[in-house]
């Protein structure tokens, strides 16, 4: 806090203004307990620092967990977040976790919208033979070699960038340089994505297929000029320098149990039930139990939330403020008695679902639904993608429910930007998407996809959606969106300040006590702890 104080050094009878810090009670305060925070209460702690981290639910984990969504029913969904690509084999080495992952055999299927015969894309990353016979089948084996090029460009900016994304941040330059190869750099890195996917691909639904990584809880254009879909993109081909997304055994919960337990281990104080209501930049932070209001002060607080949270929590004047981001996304979770029959009965629906199963997510229908959206209605025809999550993984059922034909269903679906819902008719707009999901799956399917949902122990069909706002009331994103913010390049512009540790690692804020550790933060976004591991090597490197 500011104190007036008489200062000898100055003027006889002159006043000034000092500042007496407020004596910390911790190291480290960590606000929020996602896995990010996790991650950082686990490395600080296991490097000897005092680690209090506080979060406003009844448990840890924030989007990464299971859920047993439906009364009477034993499975466990992984309710928000679902599949993991960016989590780097160093940080499960570094904090002795025991995740596995499942990887999917098939990487995609694609039904080609309106085709009577139901003919689809079945790309199988094992059989090329098998997958180039099916770009022939739906008209497109000119594409074929043109799909594989553009994936091995992509591939090689995985090799380059993956192993920066645990060190300090290279600078533009240095990625680029790292990536070896200019034509490569300019497509992904200085042009819209769109012109890198025409250049290789000409089938409408091949070039659909591509754009989706693009746009995954972004709200985007093919042709965007702020390249946020260039972003998007990025993060989703560069996982574990592969790009592969991978299913976690268990449940995302598991990997939120994993990370709560080595930060308890090592010796960081968890406390849920614990809302904060304010954060000073002299490292107090205010926070409310049902006790009451409580105040401990940090020599460093990490933030896991969203830098407009943040703001918030602050009281950062409005017009200094990061701008309120917007998610653009509709999850819907099923359980069904078995998998639906395809129109093409030549596919297994094993198969089909076996990867990501695309629907309605033709490179002109994406625009068209953008178009929409942006216009401020329901896209007429809804691009969505499913996981089917029980085919690599039935632990997350029970017993009586794995050993029948049951298989959990995640939906998610494109293009539905948050200012189409409000607070006011919210069941309403949420029944509104729901239907517009079911009605876009039931368009590329050889049956109705409700016919096949279990019910709960209370009669009730086993379904649930999920909005940007159910989202922002549930897990605290403001508008629902998923990164917390706009994606950021992994890497510092030329000219940027590397003064300090927070500035370099990429979680430096307006003050210098308080650190990013979030999605919000450089490199941030998806279930990858690096916002939370480079929080953590910040503190450690100022110290």
């Amino acid at each position: 806090m500011l104190t007036p104080s008489s200062d000898t050094r100055g003027p006889p009878g002159a006043s000034v203004l000092c500042v007496t810090l407020p004596t910390p009670t911790h190291d480290v305060v960590i606000v929020g307990g996602g896995h990010n925070a996790l991650v950082a209460a686990a490395y600080l702690a296991r490097a000897g620092r005092s680690v209090l981290l506080l979060e406003r639910q009844d448990h840890t984990g924030g989007a990464a967990v299971s859920a047993r969504a439906f009364e009477g029913v034993d499975a466990r969904l992984s309710r928000y977040s679902y599949l993991v690509s960016l989590l780097p084999q160093q940080i499960q080495d570094d904090l002795g976790l025991d995740i596995r992952l499942a990887h999917r055999r098939y990487s995609s299927y694609t039904p080609l919208p309106g085709d009577p015969a139901g003919r689809g894309l079945l790309v199988d990353r094992t059989d090329a033979a098998a997958t180039a016979a099916s770009f022939a089948e739906i008209g497109a084996a000119s594409d074929a070699r043109g799909f594989d090029t553009l994936y091995e460009a992509t591939g090689s900016i995985a090799a380059a960038l993956w192993p920066t994304v645990t060190g300090p941040l290279p600078t533009r330059s240095e990625a680029r340089a790292l990536v070896g190869d200019d034509a490569v750099w300019d497509a992904v890195f200085e042009r819209p994505i769109g012109e890198f996917i025409e250049s290789h691909v000409d089938d409408d639904l091949v070039r659909g297929v591509v754009l989706t990584d693009a746009l995954i809880g972004t709200f985007a254009s093919a042709h965007q000029g702020d390249l946020q879909q260039n972003r998007c993109f990025l993060y989703h081909v560069i996982g574990g320098g592969t790009g592969d997304w991978d299913v976690p055994i268990g449940g995302m919960g598991t990997v939120t149990t994993q990370l709560d337990a080595a930060a308890r281990a090592a010796g960081a104080e968890i406390r849920t039930g614990a809302e904060v209501t304010g954060i000073r930049p002299d490292g107090t932070v205010v926070f409310r139990t049902s006790a009451g209001e409580e105040t401990v002060a940090g020599r460093h607080v990490l933030a896991g939330v969203a830098p407009a949270v943040l703001d918030e929590l602050m009281g950062t004047p409005s017009a200094a403020r990061v701008p309120r981001p917007h998610g653009a996304q509709v999850k819907v979770n099923l359980l069904l008695r078995r998998l639906p029959r395809l129109r093409d009965e030549s596919v297994a629906p094993e198969a089909a679902f076996g990867g990501t199963f695309h629907i309605n997510e033709g490179y002109a229908q994406l625009q068209d639904a953008y178009g929409q959206a942006a216009g401020g209605e329901i896209p007429a025809i809804l691009p969505c993608e499913i996981y089917c999550h029980s085919l690599a993984d039935r632990t997350i059922l029970g017993d009586d429910l794995a050993a029948t034909e049951a298989q959990t269903l995640t939906v998610f679906a494109l293009h539905t930007p948050s200012d189409l819902v409000s607070a006011e008719s919210l069941d309403a707009q949420r029944a509104r998407l729901q239907r517009a999901v079911l009605d876009s799956l039931d368009s590329v399917l050889a049956e109705p996809i409700e016919h096949l949902l279990v019910v709960d122990a209370d009669g009730r069909p086993c379904i649930e959606t999920k909005t940007t706002l159910d989202l922002e009331h549930a897990l605290n994103m403001p508008g629902g969106n998923i990164f917390h913010g706009p994606l950021s390049w992994p890497f510092l512009e030329d000219d940027a300040p590397r003064d300090t540790p927070a500035k370099r690692w990429g979680v430096a804020t307006a003050h210098e006590r308080i650190l990013l550790c979030g999605s919000g933060a450089v490199r941030g976004g998806a279930v990858s702890g690096l916002g939370g591991h480079n929080a953590a090597m910040a503190v450690l490197e100022s110290d």
